[in-house]
């Protein structure tokens, strides 16, 4: 069973899949974020790589996201890419990941690549006020990836915006399910996790189509 998780830039959808994995239970959940795969960029000087759109699809390796869930789906392992979002580049190394019943990924283009979604058994976007997405990602980017605040408020207004506006936004057309206030919505997730646990149990599978 696969479970596609999208929404805007500090929606909760890394904390919604984490709980998923959680009640669930870990022996049974992999779960794959799509920021694992951003595109190496050693071969720019440090400041091109600054100037790059980090909000659009194109940053993102999707035809090596696409193989991976395959992979995963099939029931082998991949390794998958470490990235270091402070020096915009790729790990040498990698973290395996074995393929369990349930697959969890989750990332701002799950619904909106063509090639992922007919891999999703359920797919849900993850909604949260715009104001609370941004204070988030603010956090987030000073305190985990080495962000200014200045640097953080200038990318938000000349591409994270834009380009939800333009991708992720739009995708929510293909979601089974609308989750709004991510992890906080503790029925919502009570309903996934019922259905997964359905599922692992031989009920009914998740719609596909």
């Amino acid at each position: 069973m696969i479970i596609g998780i999208a929404g805007g830039t500090g929606s909760g959808k890394t904390t919604v899949a984490r709980r998923i994995q959680e009640e669930v239970g870990p022996e049974w959940v992999t779960l794959l974020a799509q920021d694992a795969y951003y595109r190496d960029l050693s071969h720019l000087a440090p400041e091109e790589r600054e100037r790059v759109n980090f909000d659009h699809p194109a940053a993102i390796d999707l035809d090596l996201l696409v193989v991976h869930l395959e992979e995963l789906a099939a029931g082998r392992g991949i390794e998958r890419p470490v990235y270091d979002f402070t020096t915009h580049t790729r790990c040498p190394w990698t973290e395996r990941l074995e393929a369990r019943p349930v697959i969890v990924l989750e990332g701002l283009f799950v619904l909106q690549e063509p090639r992922l979604r007919p891999l999703l058994d359920l797919r849900i976007f993850v909604e949260a006020d715009p104001d609370v997405r941004f204070i988030r990602r603010l956090q987030r980017d000073v305190q985990e990836r080495g962000r200014t605040l200045e640097s953080v408020i200038q990318q938000y207004l000349n591409t994270v915006r834009p380009m939800h506006l333009e991708f992720v936004e739009p995708s929510r057309r293909h979601a089974h399910l609308i989750l709004p206030e991510g992890g906080c919505n503790e029925v919502g997730i009570g309903v996934v996790v019922e259905r997964v646990r359905a599922w692992l149990s031989g009920g009914n599978p998740c719609p596909s189509s």
